[in-house]
């Protein structure tokens, strides 16, 4: 079998010739996008299945190569890797890398190559042991992923800026989340995962994010956001915060805009089994408000709430909450539409930008439910 830098043996081809693809029935979690990706084997971290195979094909845009990151090839070994193998190829050139397993593994972490179009190889026979493999990719215009790390500069002592560049795909990658977007996340945790959970970057897309490393915290409350919930945390020696531009700066999510009205669909105009009245209106739906909250008149179909901002704004999130009240109301899902003009009205789609998206809203009417708008929504009215 060829080694790294060798010919390309036959039949290493997919059988698709698309790009951004895979093909087989050994295939685990793939995401795979002109810029960068995530790819595992099927059950990963557990154990691969017997006699399955996968191939991916990576394609970067015209210009760049491609860089890929063995997060994790531990294939049962064998005699030249015959019984399980991970092989990449370059179709470009010819140029085969591996076979890999257990007993021939990549001699370096990451892999540079001088190609935009890489082949991933993965098939297994019969075996006992082995988690699979892990491997995700940028292109040379991204030359960072979350298993390396560009220092930028030390502040104090105990605080180190860097970083770090993370592929897309990152989200269903095994590991936990950990932390507290507001007061950063323990440094055990899967550090690109916990960047989607913090809002910082989309999943589907991936990115660059900055943070810093700074002296712990006691405890670390469990959060929900964009899908995902943390879990909770004992005493961490340190912690990593995420910022939208530099270390130094505080998180430009911090800001909480203004809102100059509340409008809704309609209101509930509640009668108690005391007789007295109580109105859900719309100006109740500030977070801060204390007591009930505005909730849509029983039975209404397609109920909205919007917010004007008095001007146009830069959105970046949204946090909702139950109504905290006797009631135990709470909204689980909604979508969201904005406006420069309060007449023309645009759905949010976020940046897949197919279909409106949908985001998850609470599971009970106390915690409150953080959402990230990536890319952010520029407009004045919020609904």
């Amino acid at each position: 079998g060829p080694h790294q830098g060798g010919k390309l043996r036959q039949g290493t081809a997919c059988l698709s010739t698309l790009p951004g693809v895979s093909a087989g029935n050994g295939c685990g979690h793939t995401l795979l996008t002109p810029h960068s990706g995530t790819l595992s084997s099927k059950n990963y971290p557990g154990t691969y299945p017997n006699h399955t195979m996968c191939c991916w094909r990576l394609q970067a845009p015209p210009g760049t190569s491609l860089l890929l990151a063995f997060g994790d090839v531990d294939l049962e070994p064998s005699d030249q890797c015959a019984h399980s193998s991970l092989l990449l190829a370059d179709p470009q050139t010819g140029t085969a890398y591996g076979p890999y397993c257990r007993n021939s593994v990549p001699s370096a972490p990451l892999l540079v190559t001088n190609s935009s179009t890489v082949t991933v190889l993965f098939n297994s026979t019969s075996h006992r042991s082995g988690r699979g493999l892990l491997v995700s990719y940028a292109t040379s215009q991204h030359p960072g992923t979350h298993y390396t790390q560009e220092h930028i500069s030390p502040d104090p002592p105990l605080t180190v800026c860097f970083s770090v560049y993370c592929p897309a795909g990152c989200k269903d990658i095994h590991g936990d989340i950990w932390g507290n977007p507001s007061q950063g996340y323990r440094d055990t945790s899967v550090l690109c995962k916990a960047a989607v959970h913090a809002g910082v970057i989309a999943d589907e897309l991936g990115g660059q994010v900055t943070l810093s490393r700074e002296k712990g915290i006691t405890l670390y409350e469990s959060a929900f956001a964009n899908g995902l919930r943390s879990k909770r945390g004992s005493l961490s020696e340190k912690r990593l915060v995420f910022h939208k531009v530099c270390c130094l700066l505080s998180l430009a999510c911090d800001d909480v805009l203004e809102v100059v009205t509340f409008n809704a669909s309609s209101w509930w105009h509640e009668v108690d089994v005391l007789g007295q009245d109580r109105a859900w209106v719309a100006e109740r739906a500030a977070l801060s408000t204390t007591g009930h909250s505005w909730a849509a008149e029983p039975g209404a179909e397609a109920a909205w709430l919007e917010l004007d901002l008095g001007t146009r704004r830069n959105v970046t999130g949204i946090i909702t909450k139950g109504s905290s009240e006797q009631h135990d109301y709470y909204v689980t899902s909604y979508r969201i539409s904005s406006s420069r003009d309060g007449k023309n009205w645009r759905p949010y789609r976020g940046s897949s930008g197919q279909e409106d998206k949908v985001f998850e809203g609470n599971a009970d009417n106390q915690g409150e439910v953080s959402n990230a708008f990536i890319p952010p929504i520029v407009a004045r009215y919020i609904r």
